[in-house]
């Protein structure tokens, strides 16, 4: 209960002098008992070692409690900037602005401060700082490891639509370069750009 970061099954057996294999068996064994029991609080294995945490059920409770209304959330701009770091780490902030299609650099920082997003290098090509998520991030997102991030695909547009988006781009680009070949020019442009 006094750890700031989830402790490992083997700095446990190493405090408690008893055999790994004794000390992780216990651990699942509270765990599952304190789920059947219905605690206020979960013995979770997070981030490659062991931590309480509040019930779901108990949580608005114990927030109310501990945070007074008082609550920080991630903005959908920091959610979404999270996300490409988590899914393409290390990842560089331009690769991150250019995933994103908007400049993350603030974002990037805020992250970096609350702890989920860390330097990891720099790309040899370019040089550019390399960024992944920290431990923080999986300790909070109760995650074991990224292996555990969930697959992107159903939440990724269908082919038919994005190829139906591209032959709209296309369109418009073929009839923007007929204008220009037909001498319409600037009109032209205007007319297009327009519609």
């Amino acid at each position: 209960m006094v750890v700031d970061e989830p402790a490992t099954e083997t700095h446990l057996a190493s405090v408690l002098e008893r055999p790994r294999a004794e000390v992780a068996a216990a651990l699942r064994e509270l765990a599952a008992e304190y789920e059947m029991q219905g605690r206020g609080f979960d013995l979770r294995l997070v981030a490659g070692g062991w931590r309480f945490y509040t019930r779901a059920d108990c949580a608005p409770a114990v927030d109310r409690y501990v945070l007074d209304g008082r609550q920080a959330r991630l903005t959908q701009a920091a959610l979404e900037t999270l996300a490409v770091v988590a899914y393409r780490q290390p990842v560089s902030r331009s690769r991150v602005s250019a995933v994103r299609g908007v400049n993350c650099d603030g974002v990037m920082r805020t992250l970096v401060q609350r702890g989920l997003v860390e330097e990891t290098g720099s790309e040899p090509e370019t040089g550019a700082i390399l960024y992944r998520t920290t431990n923080y991030f999986l300790e909070r997102t109760g995650l074991r490891g990224l292996d555990e991030l969930p697959e992107l695909a159903p939440f990724l547009p269908e082919v038919d639509d994005v190829e139906a988006e591209s032959l709209e781009g296309t369109t418009i680009a073929e009839a923007v370069a007929a204008a220009h070949a037909d001498g319409g020019g600037d009109e032209a442009n205007r007319s297009v750009s327009d519609r």
